[in-house]
This record gives structure tokens, C-alpha cells and sequence, in this order.
């Protein structure tokens, strides 16, 4: 009677779940994208079906399918099966997962897989607590996390595990999932509802599910409209994790030193509408002004320090049109990385022991005694020259042939070149 009652529950709750856990595939041939892992003769598709997978790492941004994955290897494997979320689990835990393994191995000679959700969020010694039994074959883990593996998980435990990439599911697999949801529902769309979907789907299956499940809500018992499927939009938060952190700033960067305009500013939006530190990106700009536009275009780095006063003297949202100035200035601007390479020489050549001597008419002269010495003989002023210049040895005898500021042909520098060249000794 109890279990009764239990399949009763559960089947209860399999109706009112949401959309997205209704439609999770039994099988990986029932799993929509990732066709370079689960399609024919890929990969992970090969060890399920050989029953030969071992400890694996499924990591990509959400809603891409990684527990979708995990629960269709399930569906494949002849191995039983445990899941636990790192959110609510502890050391107590896994220690008794890991004893029903070893007791189920030893009973029956079946082997368990442990798909552990949100594997990052489990400290180093969470981690470590996993490791025994992954080494010896207790255990084959499956841990799905939305965050670089290189940065989250422990070393040792990274190592023995194959790392899978899940990669934001295409348009295609977008649609199929939208019929998919829409057929569970027991309704239709308009062409253009469902275009709106997956145009606004940033690659995300769960997403697409909850805003198409809102819009089925919304419409019902009509068909979903496009301003049904606008209004369950509304809402949907933008993805941003740290692997976005780091890629949308490297982009935004690349952008700028490629002199694309469009997606400088396309990439500076993505930062500032995921709530990330404005000052972090007026740092990055100040940096780049030097290093990627230096002499080129010696007006760069004052745009950027400007945008950067501008922004904690107005601060946020007027201070995106001083960021966007200054990320279109940079993008425009002429480029040389030529006062960059001088330091970084410069500094290499000091690591290395080039610390030549500082020639004596370059020294100090106003301490008493000094020139008894010789500090300051022979030196010229500059400015008693009419062109402001006056040749002599600046550099240690050591770097008199080092050239560690080698202007470039480009914006500026070009001129600084004919200068420097019209100086030489």
C-alpha cells in the first residue's frame, strides 16, 4: 500500500514538475544537441554504450544539457545509478554513497555511477573525499559544473576524469525543443512566436522551456503569440558566469586592438548589462591605452583616464556614454605596442643583470664633494641648445647598443620616428 501510494506521489509530481524536467530524455538518442559528444560514433556516445565510461567532467554554460546527459547515461548504463547535488550534500554523504558502491560491488559485481550536480560548488575537502573511490573504480563520477574545471576542480580529481565541453545548443536544436515543449503542453505557436524563441534562446534549453512554459500559461487555452512569448521574456536573466567574466573581457579587448568599433561596443554592453565592475572595464581600458595604442595615438591614454574620472564622478548609467566614447576611441585609434615592448625589454635586460654603470656626467653634482669626483663634468644642459637637443651618452657603456623604443610607422610615432632618426648621433 505504501509503495502504492509512493508511485502515486511521484507520478503526481512528474505532472506538475516544470516543463524542462517533463521533457528530460530517458536515452541519448532522445537528447536534442551536443551532437559532438552523443552523436553516431562520437565520444561519450561509444564509452555509454560499451559501458566503458569512466570518470567524467561535464562542463558548459547552463542550460545546455549537462544533467540532461547525465540522466540519459543513466537511462544507457547497465551500472546503477546515484545523484546528489553538491548544494545539499556533505562529506557524510558521499561517505555513504561510496558504501552502497562497494557493498553493490561486492554483492552483485555491478559497478555505480555517482552524478554529482554542481560539482564546484564542493570544497577541496569534499573533493578529496571523492577521490579514493574514483581512483580504485569504486566509484565512476560524473560531475556537471557551469565553471572552468581548471579553476574549480581539485587537481588530482580533474586528472583522473575525462573532461566534456558542452557547447550553447544551436538554433536548430533550439526549435526542435520548442516543438518538443510545445506538444507536451498540448498547444501550437505562431511561426513568429517561435521564431522569437529561439532567436532569444543565447543557446539556453532550460530557458527556452521556462519562458516557452510561461507563454503556454499566459496564452492558454489560445495559441502563443509573439507578445505572449515577449512577455514571458521579460524576465529572463542574462547569463554571466566567470568563464563569461573572462571571455567577454578578452574579446573586448581583442575587439579594441582589431580597430572593430562595432564589436568593441557590442562586447562593453555585455559587460555592463550583466552587472559587471564598471571600474574593472576603465582599468582595462587605461591599460590597453598604453600598451595596444601607446605613441601611436599619445591622446588614447588620456581618453581613458577621463572615461575613468568620468565614471566615479557621474557614476552609472550616464557613465556608459563616457566608457562607450573612450571604447570607441580606442578602437579607431592607430596601434602600436611599441612603448610596451620598450619596458618589457628594458625590465628583462635589468632581471638579466644589465646594470651597467651610469655614465659620470650623468650623475648627481649637488651634494658636496661630488664634483671632486667627477659626478656632473662634461654634462650639457639641453635647453641651452636653440634646437633643445645636444648629442651625448645617455645609456650605460653596457646598452649603448640597445634599442629597446623602436617607434613604429603608424598615426604619431610616425612623426616620433623622423624626429628620433633626425636626432641620431
Amino acid at each position: 500500500m505504501s509503495d502504492l501510494f509512493s508511485a502515486a506521489a511521484e507520478q503526481h509530481l512528474r505532472a506538475q514538475a516544470p516543463l524542462a524536467a517533463r521533457l528530460r530524455p530517458r536515452t541519448l538518442d532522445e537528447v536534442v544537441g551536443q551532437e559532438h559528444l552523443v552523436g553516431p560514433n562520437r565520444p561519450l556516445r561509444l564509452l555509454v554504450e560499451r559501458d566503458r565510461l569512466t570518470s567524467a567532467i561535464f562542463w558548459g554554460p547552463p542550460g545546455t544539457g549537462k544533467t540532461t546527459l547525465a540522466l540519459a547515461v543513466a537511462g544507457t548504463t547497465r551500472r546503477a545509478f546515484e545523484q546528489m547535488s553538491a548544494v545539499t550534500a556533505g562529506v557524510k554523504d558521499v561517505r555513504e554513497v561510496i558504501e552502497r558502491a562497494r557493498q553493490r560491488l561486492g554483492e552483485h559485481g555491478r559497478g555505480t555511477i555517482l552524478f554529482l550536480d554542481e560539482i564546484h560548488r564542493f570544497s577541496k575537502a569534499q573533493q578529496d573525499a571523492l577521490l579514493p573511490a574514483v581512483e580504485d573504480g569504486t566509484l565512476t563520477l560524473i560531475g556537471a559544473t557551469t565553471e572552468n574545471p581548471f579553476f574549480e576542480v581539485n587537481p588530482p580529481l580533474r586528472s583522473r576524469s575525462t573532461l566534456f565541453r558542452l557547447e550553447p545548443l544551436d538554433r536548430q536544436a533550439i526549435e526542435q525543443l520548442v516543438h518538443r515543449g510545445l506538444a507536451a503542453e498540448g498547444t501550437t505557436a505562431e511561426p513568429s512566436a517561435i521564431a522569437l524563441l529561439v532567436d532569444r534562446a543565447a543557446g539556453d534549453g532550460r530557458q527556452v522551456l521556462t519562458a516557452l512554459e510561461v507563454a503556454c500559461a499566459l496564452a492558454k487555452p489560445a495559441e502563443v503569440t509573439e507578445q505572449h512569448v515577449e512577455a514571458a521574456l521579460g524576465t529572463s536573466a542574462l547569463r554571466y558566469g566567470r568563464d563569461d567574466h573572462y571571455d567577454v573581457v578578452s574579446a573586448f579587448i581583442k575587439s579594441m586592438r582589431g580597430s572593430d568599433p562595432q564589436a568593441a561596443v557590442y562586447y562593453l554592453a555585455r559587460m555592463l548589462e550583466a552587472g559587471e565592475d564598471a571600474r574593472f572595464v576603465a582599468r582595462r581600458m587605461i591599460i590597453f591605452a598604453s600598451e595596444d595604442v601607446g605613441m601611436a595615438d599619445p591622446q588614447a591614454l588620456l581618453v581613458a583616464v577621463a572615461a575613468a574620472h568620468a565614471l566615479e564622478h557621474v557614476g552609472l548609467p550616464e557613465a556608459q556614454l563616457n566608457l562607450s566614447q573612450a571604447a570607441i576611441h580606442l578602437a579607431t585609434s592607430m596601434k602600436s605596442n611599441r612603448a610596451a615592448l620598450a619596458i618589457w625589454n628594458a625590465r628583462s635586460d635589468v632581471r638579466d643583470g644589465a646594470v651597467g654603470e651610469v655614465p659620470p656626467h650623468l650623475r648627481d653634482a649637488h651634494y658636496q664633494g661630488a664634483k671632486v669626483l667627477g659626478h656632473g663634468a662634461g654634462y650639457e644642459y639641453p635647453h641651452d641648445h636653440p634646437t633643445g637637443w645636444v648629442p651625448q651618452q645617455y645609456l650605460p657603456s653596457e646598452q649603448l647598443s640597445k634599442r629597446y623604443y623602436e617607434p613604429s610607422e603608424l598615426g604619431n610615432e610616425k612623426e616620433v620616428k623622423q624626429r628620433m632618426e633626425g636626432r641620431t648621433p
